[in-house]
């Protein structure tokens, strides 16, 4: 099964700062490697070496990186947002013509623990137009942002959390391409905002993930991964 991802990777990275004020967070390196080798990495292992990268800030400085993606292991391609960000789900609309018809998304400052195989054939064997992958984080990790019920996902939002919510967006998604239909061209949309309107929709599948994730888009989550890649070593 041939699967692509599309990571998003065009963000300012302002928590990070002034680590990031040339450089972009992709590139921020722990333990002597890029991040995004990393992810580069466990994404390979997954079985996934379809990658479009949604670059914006800094981004050229990660084409001038990774190239062709030859030197991983992997095809990338590359989305280039231009002057103005277009958000999450913006980014991917102008991703658009590169995606295939199901491909999955994640974050740029997101590292994970997936069955990408299995995640894709539970997809597949569903009638809907996303999937979003949770963790039932209850507080621990970051706020906890989604509330799931069935295999549904029936509330999820960033801003507006509720004590009802116990998950947290683990940070992989699947779409299939309809699913993009209503993001307006070449302006920002978010991915929240998506997600709020396939809520509504009963369109977005919720998938439990067991083992926790790591992100670096703070100064504690980078020392955290830090942390965890020593402890690998």
């Amino acid at each position: 099964m041939t699967m692509q991802v599309a990571i998003l990777a065009g963000g300012l990275a302002t928590r990070l700062k002034p680590l990031t004020d040339e450089l972009p967070k992709s590139l921020v390196t722990i333990e002597g490697r890029t991040f995004l080798e990393y992810q580069l990495e466990f994404l390979k292992a997954g079985g996934v070496t379809n990658i479009v990268l949604c670059i914006g800030y800094l981004g050229e400085q990660i084409e001038r990186y990774c190239g062709d993606g030859s030197r991983f292991g992997v095809n990338i391609k590359y989305s280039h947002e231009g002057t103005t960000l277009l958000g999450t789900a913006g980014a991917l609309k102008k991703a658009e013509n590169l995606l295939e018809d199901e491909f999955f998304v994640m974050y740029g400052d997101s590292y994970l623990f997936l069955d990408f195989t299995t995640l894709m054939c539970y997809f597949k064997n569903q009638n809907k137009l996303a999937l979003m992958t949770v963790y039932r984080n209850r507080g621990r990790y970051d706020k906890s942002n989604t509330m799931v019920a069935g295999n549904l996902v029936r509330r999820y939002s960033k801003q507006a959390a509720t004590g009802a919510m116990e998950y947290i967006d683990y940070g992989a998604n699947i779409l299939r391409k309809p699913a993009l239909e209503p993001v307006p061209a070449a302006r920002p949309c978010s991915l929240e905002a998506l997600f709020t309107a396939l809520i509504e929709r009963e369109e977005l599948l919720a998938y439990e993930v067991k083992e926790r994730f790591y992100q670096i888009g703070s100064p504690e989550g980078l020392a955290e991964f830090r942390r965890y890649i020593s402890r690998s070593r």
